[in-house]
Order: structure tokens, then C-alpha cells, then sequence
């Protein structure tokens, strides 16, 4: 049984029943800087956390409610759960000056901006990233670097069968930093721009991306670059849902001191 935690930080996890809520609340219970005070989630209503998920009661019960967690005052609110959900959560939590850490991918632009202009209105910081394993963050990095030596590059990324957009977050989020190095660099713009094709993948500028879902699977992407004679392929697996919880504590900690949206781990930690 998990030792019952006191004090710290107060933290709130969305989707808590989820896959990856619950390494997260496992990880919040684990921290000695960090206290667990809200579960959010449409299922299992009314039962203890700690209890449903094996790690001993937390006198904290599961509520499909998140204006009851906030009024428990959270200081970080850990979000996990889909893309209208989030956004429901995150604006609610940052109108009143909670901040959020999120997992979540799926957003409109417009919601985006939203979220960018009520976090700048109330002062407020959050972490919204479509990837925290650290090896995808230096994956991210890497990339950038290849893009200035290759013209060419496409992504294939695969997850299980359960995840509902295509392409990931992840997948998107690096062919946007491949883009903004070709960009940089002046290449052409001549390369044809391709809409979704079964067999050449989505691509709305930048390198093709490949979806794959099947069970089994956790999130895997694989960045080919190609060049004259050679290739370099640049691959990040997660095993498990634990891989998200070293970047996804590194951001709770640092993310009350941010006024306004991050996107991207990397940009906190690069």
C-alpha cells in the first residue's frame, strides 16, 4: 500500500480511470512534493482511487464533476482524457487560475487559441504537449537536427487500436519542426503537397505521415530521412504508460511557474 500523502503541491487528475490517468495518479501519490486531491472521470463515480486501481484508499473520491475538484482548490490539474473533454477542462481550470498539464491531442486550432488567449488573460500557465516520454522529446530534437542535412522524410507512428485521431499529435508535431528547419533552410516549394492517400500517407506540407492502429500497441514513431546513396532512421517505442510520467511530473512542477500556454515538453526543458 501507497504511503497517504499530506502535503505539497495539490493535484487534480482528468481521466483518471484511463490507461494513462491512472500511472499518473499512481506517479502524484508516489511524489513526496505533491498531494492527490481530485479524480475526474465519467466511470466508477463515487469510489475511492486508490482503491479501484490498486494502491490503497486515498480518501479521495471519483467524480464526474470537475467543478467539485476545483473547489478542493487544486494548484495543477493533470489532464488525460479526449479532445472535447480537455478542452472543457482546461478552460475551466485556467479562468480560475489552476494551471493544467496536458496529454491530450486532437485540438482545433481555434480552441488552441482559445486556450492561449484565457491563459494570457488570467496569468496562468499550461503545459499542453502531444508526447512527455523523454525519449520522443529528443526524438523531436533530433529530427530538427537530420532535417538540415536531408530534404527528404517520412513518418510512420503507430498506436493501439483505441486512439481515436490520426495522425497523432506526436506524428504531426514533428513534421511541423521537420517543416519549420526546411523552411529555414529555403527548400523548394515545389514538391507536391498531397492530401490523404491510402498508400502515400496524410500530408498537408511537410513529410508524409503513416497511421497505424492495432492492438497491442503503445505509441511507437518511425522518421525516415532519405539522402543521395543513404538513409537515417530515427525511432522512439513506449512500452508503457509509465514512459509519460518522468515529463509529465517534470512539467507539474515547473508549470505554476508560467504565465501563458507551452506547447511542447521540449520547450521546457531545451
Amino acid at each position: 500500500m501507497r504511503k497517504l500523502n499530506c502535503q505539497g503541491l495539490k493535484v487534480a487528475v482528468t481521466g483518471a480511470c484511463g490507461k494513462v490517468g491512472r500511472e499518473m495518479v499512481k506517479a502524484v501519490v508516489d511524489a513526496p512534493d505533491l498531494k492527490l486531491v481530485g479524480a475526474v472521470d465519467r466511470l466508477y463515480v463515487g469510489e475511492d482511487i486508490g482503491d479501484l486501481i490498486g494502491i490503497g484508499r486515498q480518501r479521495v473520491s471519483i467524480t464526474d464533476s470537475l467543478e467539485e475538484v476545483l473547489d478542493k482548490n487544486p494548484d495543477v490539474i493533470i489532464d488525460f482524457t479526449n479532445a472535447q473533454a480537455a478542452f472543457q477542462y482546461i478552460t475551466a481550470a485556467v479562468t480560475q487560475g489552476v494551471s493544467v498539464v496536458s496529454g491530450t491531442t486532437g485540438f482545433s486550432r481555434k480552441e488552441m487559441e482559445q486556450v492561449h488567449l484565457l491563459c494570457e488573460q488570467s496569468q496562468t500557465g499550461a503545459v499542453i504537449a502531444p508526447n512527455f516520454a523523454l525519449g520522443a522529446v529528443l526524438m523531436f530534437r533530433l529530427c530538427k537536427e537530420a532535417a538540415k542535412w536531408f530534404d527528404q522524410a517520412e513518418i510512420i507512428e503507430m498506436h493501439n487500436d483505441r486512439k481515436l485521431d490520426a495522425p497523432s499529435g506526436t506524428a504531426l508535431r514533428t513534421a511541423a519542426l521537420i517543416e519549420e528547419e526546411w523552411e529555414a533552410r529555403g527548400k523548394s516549394k515545389e514538391d507536391p503537397v498531397l492530401d490523404f492517400n491510402p498508400a502515400r500517407g496524410l500530408r498537408e506540407k511537410g513529410p508524409a505521415i503513416h497511421s497505424v492502429r492495432l492492438r497491442g500497441l503503445v505509441a511507437h514513431q518511425e522518421v525516415i530521412f532519405g539522402g543521395l546513396g543513404q538513409s537515417l532512421i530515427i525511432r522512439h517505442d513506449s512500452y508503457t504508460r509509465e514512459s509519460f510520467v518522468p515529463g509529465v511530473m517534470l512539467a507539474v512542477r515547473k508549470v505554476r511557474t508560467l504565465k501563458g500556454v507551452v506547447f511542447g515538453l521540449e520547450n521546457l526543458i531545451f
